[in-house]
């Protein structure tokens, strides 16, 4: 299935070169950028401490707000990382 999807300029030049890095066509790389993060997403537990919690369960929603934004700056590719 062919789609448009838009992109910042910057972004797209970060992706464009890691996946040339990588050898791979951006259509291969987005593909498997996606299947990843959705992998993460279906999969995704709550940590086995957050069960003591009980009363507390309604943070669990935050918390996994709060992971994902973490999870996000970790695979920022900064220009000093592409070599």
């Amino acid at each position: 299935m062919k789609t448009t999807v838009e992109l910042p300029d910057a972004l797209f030049r970060k992706v464009k070169a890691l996946a040339a890095s990588r050898g791979m066509t951006l259509k291969r790389f987005f593909t498997e950028a996606l299947e990843e993060h959705i992998r993460r997403r279906t999969s995704r537990t709550d940590p086995p401490w957050m069960a003591g919690f009980g009363a507390l369960s309604d943070l669990s929603d935050e918390n996994r707000r709060i992971l994902d934004i973490i999870e996000e700056e970790f695979e920022t590719i900064h220009p000093e990382d592409i070599a």
